[in-house]
């Protein structure tokens, strides 16, 4: 074993179950690790276990050096219940700087039964010397027909609903098994495309007071900001599809009839001119430009809709 891994791959394609099974295997008590089974792997599984720690960003827009010192105050200890100490950061791209230097300073300096396990869907906001301290694991999004034919299989959902849930997850399972699991993520998707959808037709005062929400919502969540994000990409996407005539392609395969009314009021350059725009105002929020100011410029350029100020 190595003393750092980084785990890249999209949110949700199983970065987070690696990690504990990673966890698993290093403190397993059977021959075979990971059995799963024993009091050890239950516990790390329940998140009980007091050598095994996990970071992340929760509700916070970065994570910060107090993080990390506390973590590092934890490193120097020995393991209190199991084999190694093990050291879970999720969102490792939104380290501040000064905590992925502290960071880098402990990778270069490991101590001994400590293992670091770094996971990123953004790989290229990390800093380079700590990608270098680390042994870099890559996961891929599965097959569709393979979380087609588990939902099926495994969850009993009915065909239509698994071919709807696997086009939204993008090769990402695990968003397909929290959607079965908790009702409020689809309830949550069904707000977003609302709101995104009636931005064709509203003017711009309605579409500033949207922008400003959505800022609030990047400002306490940096994760659910960029969620809607992803949303707005796949419609537009779809809108373009649909302009193609393309329409077995779509994501949003139970709003067809939106999209295609709204595909029909708008031009292919309008549409594909929206998409580049939505993914330079990606790239901008990604670098921390302010939200707000990103996405009343976003609003300014999106096409259709009435450009007068309500009276």
């Amino acid at each position: 074993m190595a003393h750092a891994y980084l785990l890249v791959g999209p949110q949700h394609v199983g970065k987070g179950t690696l990690a504990m099974n990673l966890a698993q295997a290093l403190n397993c008590d059977q021959p075979e690790p990971p059995c799963g089974q024993c009091r050890s792997c239950q516990r790390i599984r329940e998140g009980k276990c007091a050598d095994v720690t996990h970071l992340g960003l929760d509700s916070r827009t970065e994570i910060g050096i107090d993080d990390i010192r506390g973590l590092q105050r934890l490193a120097s200890l020995p393991p209190y219940e199991g084999k190694y100490k093990v050291f879970i950061i999720d969102d490792a791209e939104h380290l501040s700087t000064e905590a992925a230097n502290s960071v880098l300073k402990i990778l270069e300096e490991p101590p001994p039964k400590v293992v670091w396990l770094l996971l990123a869907a953004q790989e290229e906001l990390l800093l380079p010397t700590v990608i270098s301290r680390c042994q870099r694991l890559e996961l891929k999004p599965v097959s569709s027909d393979r979380i087609r034919e588990t939902l099926i299989n495994s969850y009993n959902v009915g065909a239509g609903e698994a071919k709807l849930l696997t086009q939204l997850c993008h090769g990402c399972p695990g968003w397909a098994f929290s959607a079965l699991a908790n009702n409020d993520i689809l309830e949550q998707r069904s707000q977003r495309i609302a709101g995104l959808a009636s931005l064709v037709t509203a003017n711009l005062e309605q579409r500033f007071a949207y922008a400003q929400e959505l800022a609030g919502r990047f400002g306490q969540k940096r994760r659910a900001g960029a969620e809607t994000m992803e949303i707005w990409l796949d419609w537009w996407r779809d809108l373009l599809l649909i302009k193609g005539r393309c329409r077995e392609a779509i994501t949003n395969a139970d709003y067809e009839a939106t999209l295609e009314e709204q595909a029909g009021a708008l031009s292919l350059s309008e549409i594909e001119e929206c998409l580049c725009n939505l993914r330079l105002l990606q790239e901008r929020i990604a670098r921390n430009v302010n939200p707000r100011l990103a996405l009343e410029w976003l609003m300014l350029k999106m096409p259709g809709g009435s450009q007068s100020r309500q009276s």
